[in-house]
């Protein structure tokens, strides 16, 4: 069982201060967390791309490689890599690159994306959405599997016995496909055999039957069950008490998706509605609570990984940095044990 950490780097002003203020100063506790991290024992990192300015990643595998050179053990990983609308050539060239400044620790998770601010920047028709990212992932898997390229498509120039170098240090390189729910999403990820990892909120109910899509895709397509892996993730919070967690950290993840301009969340998010979410499975309350939201989802959905967002919409630092040492000491500990009983 892996357990790390994944961050977005979100810029947004929070009440009561403590959050960073400039892009600059979000960097570098981004770095911090990731040493801190695999000082603790985590197994992974991932960052996501976004191209907004309440965001600080637009290119994610920059602070990857500066996180490679101040970490030993954790695999770090985009998450997501918004496909759609980059060139795989490029992606491939990177994170190859990625992989051997970091002694072989990178990995690709490759998604469509939430948001969807990259398809005008870079020239590509949001209506073209799930055919780009169809497209340009089939692409970086041959890139992956052949070292000289002959490729026709739809969205870019083809390639005509290309050799795409540089070559990674991992033979292959893992590219997972991050899925938000869709049920085609899964279908191609377990078509294509690939790893997947999901991202939810709540609770993991609503992905039973995306997991079953996922394996029964699988094993159509002729791939070994066995072999397959799946992840998952979500925005948490570890308190020392239930209580304390659960006030500390709903004006901050309130203020989150209003300022994320979420519908549901105009005037705030409703504490009830917050409750409601925690007993559903959101990973917010004591070490305990939180071991039994993590176990959940690895037992419901059968995942031999999970990442967590501590720093969720720009959490004051001294929050997160509480909350992350709890994680590593109170709650790993005893996931890996309980998972190790599993199997996993």
């Amino acid at each position: 069982m892996e357990l790390g950490i994944y961050s977005f780097g979100e810029l947004i002003a929070n009440p009561n201060g403590g959050s960073a203020e400039t892009l600059h100063e979000r960097f570098g506790q981004i770095v911090e967390l990731a040493k801190l991290a695999d000082q603790g024992g985590l197994d992974v990192i991932t960052l996501g791309e976004h191209h907004r300015s309440d965001f600080s990643m637009s290119a994610p595998e920059i602070v990857l490689a500066t996180i490679a050179g101040v970490t030993k053990h954790l695999r770090l990983a985009s998450g997501v890599t918004v496909l759609s609308s980059q060139d795989p050539v490029r992606v491939f060239e990177q994170f190859a690159t990625l992989d051997h400044v970091s002694d072989g620790r990178a990995e690709i998770i490759a998604g469509r994306g939430a948001f969807t601010e990259s398809f005008p920047l870079f020239g590509y028709d949001l209506a073209d959405y799930d055919a780009l990212f169809d497209e340009k992932l089939k692409l970086l898997l041959q890139i992956r599997d052949e070292k000289v390229v002959t490729w026709r498509g739809q969205f870019r120039s083809p390639l005509n016995g290309v050799e795409i170098s540089p070559r990674p240090l991992q033979d292959p390189l893992p590219i997972w496909v991050g899925i938000g729910g869709t049920p085609a999403s899964a279908v191609r990820a377990g078509s294509l055999g690939l790893p997947m990892t999901m991202g939810f909120f709540a609770g993991p109910e609503q992905f039973v039957s995306r997991v079953e899509l996922y394996y029964r895709a699988a094993e159509q397509a002729g791939h070994d069950r066995s072999k397959l892996r799946l992840a998952t993730g979500g925005h948490l919070y570890v308190g020392k008490t239930s209580q304390k967690a659960r006030d500390d950290f709903y004006p901050y993840y309130s203020r989150y998706f209003q300022a994320g301009g979420m519908a549901f969340a105009a005037d705030g998010f409703p504490r009830q509605a917050y409750d409601s979410w925690i007993a559903k499975g959101l990973p917010v309350g004591s070490p305990q609570q939180v071991i039994d939201a993590i176990m959940h989802r690895v037992e419901l959905l059968d995942v031999d990984r999970f990442t967590a967002q501590i720093d969720v919409g720009n959490l004051p630092w001294q929050m997160t940095l509480g909350s992350l040492d709890l994680y590593m000491t109170e709650v790993a500990p005893v996931v890996k044990r309980e998972a190790a009983l599993l199997g996993l």
